[in-house]
């Protein structure tokens, strides 16, 4: 693919002819049976109904799927074409109903859809898995609409393989400013008073109003069409698996699912059919050895969007890289 030429301060990640034939041979095929040290920390450059029949039994803690919503759209050299509604429920049981022997008893799914496709990732979804919720995030990005309300808000679902399963609200506590600041007897009441202003902790919800989608200035930044934000997926991972556990995502996109587990000390696999795709994952993995800071969460917390003061942020995330820690 020819690199595109970008503005001096556009930090979209791109590959160079050398960059791809170097990240080629990161990239693996499987052509039989695949056991867990196969797999562990690689990229499969596939079509994911080629590859379940190919993966170990329950190796999977955390499963992250971002599959095709449905709608018609070009993901690099391959396009998903819009279908009518019973044949997309068709399409997803395709894999979704054969992928459950690599899931352990106690594991957690997340599914992204948008609105159109959610009740039909829900109907799959309630067949195999105990569906927990419904998480909704705020998508504020692209144009008004003339005809209808603008779209800026998917949808993620998240269900188990059991009754059984991980979940750790304290590892995804939002810290929100506070407007109107109430104390009791002089003191801060249910907050927490700074330099850089007033602080609460909350407990996640299930509606998400803190995602930054990516755009060109920021370095997670890459050209596919449809990229989930580092920050969202870091609090599927932190809230529903522990360090060194597997997490898995069977349509990887650029790798911000490998990336993120990476960063977080996890282990991980990702599935992606699309080679120019699968090449810009690898590279976003070698960047996480020198770069494992995550937009918008340091101190152990995520921060509201817009809220984080900006040099808070370098100073916390350079003193965790240099400890060999993540804040």
């Amino acid at each position: 693919m020819q690199q595109k030429v970008r503005a001096g301060r556009n930090r979209t990640i791109d590959l160079t002819t050398d960059e791809e034939s170097r990240y080629r041979g990161s990239l693996i095929k499987l052509t039989g049976p695949a056991d867990l040290k196969t797999i562990t920390n690689k990229t499969i450059c596939q079509d994911i109904h080629d590859v379940i029949g190919l993966l170990p039994e329950s190796f999977v803690d955390l499963m992250i799927v971002d599959p095709p919503y449905n709608l018609q759209k070009t993901y690099n050299s391959h396009t998903f074409r819009k279908m009518d509604n019973r044949d997309y429920i068709s399409w997803v049981d395709s894999w979704m109903s054969r992928i459950l022997h690599i899931l352990k008893p106690d594991a957690s799914i997340y599914v992204c859809c948008d609105w159109q496709s959610s009740f039909s990732i829900y109907e799959v979804l309630n067949r195999y898995f105990y569906v927990r919720n419904r998480i909704t995030w705020e998508r504020e990005k692209g144009r008004g609409s003339k005809t209808n309300w603008k779209n800026c808000s998917e949808d993620i679902w998240f269900a188990t393989r059991g009754e059984g399963y991980k979940f750790y609200p304290d590892r995804v506590m939002i810290k929100r400013k506070v407007i109107a600041p109430y104390k009791v007897d002089g003191a801060p009441k249910d907050w927490e008073e700074t330099e850089d202003g007033n602080f609460r902790l909350t407990h996640p919800s299930n509606l998400w109003t803190d995602i930054t989608i990516p755009f060109w200035s920021m370095p997670e930044n890459t050209d596919h069409p449809t990229q989930k934000p580092e920050k969202l997926v870091a609090k599927l991972i932190l809230a529903s698996s522990d360090e060194n556990d597997f997490v898995f995502d069977p349509f990887l996109g650029s790798g911000t699912t490998s990336v993120v587990a990476k960063k977080l000390n996890r282990r991980y696999c990702g599935v992606e059919i699309d080679e120019h795709f699968a090449l810009l994952a690898e590279k976003r993995l070698e960047g996480v050895d020198t770069d494992r800071s995550i937009q918008g969460y340091s101190d152990g917390v995520f921060w509201e969007r817009n809220s984080l003061n900006t040099q808070k942020q370098r100073g916390t995330v350079c003193t965790g890289i240099q400890q060999g820690r993540l804040l």
